[in-house]
């Protein structure tokens, strides 16, 4: 197979991945990011080689072709051969690969954080020449998860109105034959609107940083995008409402709240929070949100006589085995997160009671049209996405305050 078949079996291999994706109806995974990177990867390293090749044949041919007044042609100024080359010539030395949570990449137009992303200065110029680069990055990052509890929807406005249900009086009962029915009225529905709200940062970096250490600027679009999604979850949690900023859950009116008697009660809070949920709203809890440090508390915890309760760290609870790595919390699905203050926890049902708004995904853009960009040789990197959070059922979820009290 020469180098333009491996090329387009490349193409073809991720066009694949996305058209995946896309009739599952939904964005790629990080598998399948992963796996799109690799592909976009290995097709601009067989356009190096292939554009090597064609600029010596054009070479070679010119000799004997090329007339005084004739300008020379090269491999960067053709015209795209495809869909896939025209995405790959625009985006693919720019950005390399984001492989988070709903990430578009959009193609660029034709110390300090005001600091500019600049190639790093080696000691001597004969130690560049002579080095091999690794371009293993290790990442300690991952994909913050609230989200992923929370329902989802797309609106294409700048806003979305949704109704809070009134409480309810009187129920039903079982009645004897030709007795009155009992009356049952629900309190009128409250509309409320929030709107959307746009978190974003940016970036300057120099071209030649682009030119020689590309595989640094896509770790650099990577980082920017997570810290994006770390903000995401602190506004869904704590945002204040005010403007540019959402309404974070745990300041909606109506939430229940339920607070640990002692140290030793802690757990049975987040229990009894769970019952709270179900009597407050008649939803199941399903989630769990909790700071590291209180986790780690529950993690440790063991009994009179030494024993883990969650499994020690060889084996699982007891001496059994089946050891899980961050059990669930009371079987709910548990977020260990930061964004959420230590001493605080929130059970609730995410699924049904709330739903995180989105228009467009988490978009990736780059310009050197910015300031004096062009003349500095310079390109600005943005990252930035719109994001409204609906809470219909507050009293699904509960706020559960730990204690570092004693028990008496």
């Amino acid at each position: 197979m020469n180098l333009k078949e491996k090329r387009a079996a490349a193409l073809k291999a991720a066009q694949g991945v996305i058209d995946g994706a896309k009739a599952a109806g939904r964005d790629m995974n990080a598998e399948e990011a992963t796996a799109l990177e690799g592909h976009v990867t290995e097709v601009k390293s067989l356009d190096t080689q292939i554009g090597a090749a064609q600029k010596s044949a054009d070479l070679i041919a010119s000799l004997g072709a090329l007339a005084p007044d004739e300008a020379v042609t090269t491999t960067s100024q053709r015209g795209a051969k495809s869909l896939g080359d025209h995405f790959i010539k625009s985006a693919g030395d720019r950005i390399k690969s984001i492989s988070e949570r709903g990430v578009t990449i959009v193609t660029p137009e034709f110390k300090a954080n005001t600091d500019t992303q600049s190639s790093p200065a080696l000691s001597t110029p004969s130690t560049y020449n002579r080095s091999d680069v690794d371009e293993t990055i290790v990442s300690i990052r991952k994909a913050p998860v609230i989200a992923d509890l929370l329902g989802s929807g797309v609106i294409s406005g700048n806003a979305i109105t949704y109704f809070v249900e009134g409480a309810r009086e009187g129920s039903a009962a079982a009645v004897a034959e030709g007795a009155q029915k009992p009356q049952i009225h629900y309190g009128d529905p409250t509309p409320v609107t929030d709107a959307l709200a746009k978190i974003a940062a940016w970036w300057d970096v120099t071209d030649e940083m682009i030119e020689d250490l590309g595989f640094l600027v896509s770790e650099i679009n990577r980082r920017a995008v997570f810290d994006l999604l770390k903000i995401e979850e602190q506004q869904i949690l704590n945002g204040s409402g005010t403007a540019p900023n959402l309404r974070g859950i745990l300041l909606r009116s109506g939430i229940q709240t339920e607070v640990a008697a002692n140290r030793t009660d802690n757990a049975d809070a987040i229990y009894r929070g769970i019952t709270k949920v179900g009597l407050g709203s008649e939803l199941t809890a399903d989630g769990l949100v909790i700071n590291p440090a209180d986790y780690q508390t529950l993690r440790l915890g063991k009994d009179s006589n030494g024993q883990y309760y969650g499994g020690g760290y060889f084996s699982g609870p007891y001496g059994n085995a089946g050891l899980e790595w961050q059990p669930p919390v009371w079987g709910l699905r548990t977020v260990v997160t930061s964004a959420i203050a230590a001493g605080t926890s929130l059970v609730g049902n995410y699924a049904q009671a709330a739903t995180l708004y989105s228009k467009g995904g988490v978009t990736v853009e780059s310009t050197n049209s910015h300031a004096s960009n062009f003349t500095s040789n310079k390109t600005t990197f943005r990252v930035e996405e719109r994001r409204a959070l609906a809470v219909r059922v507050p009293s699904a979820f509960v706020k559960v305050t730990f204690s570092a009290v004693a028990p008496v």
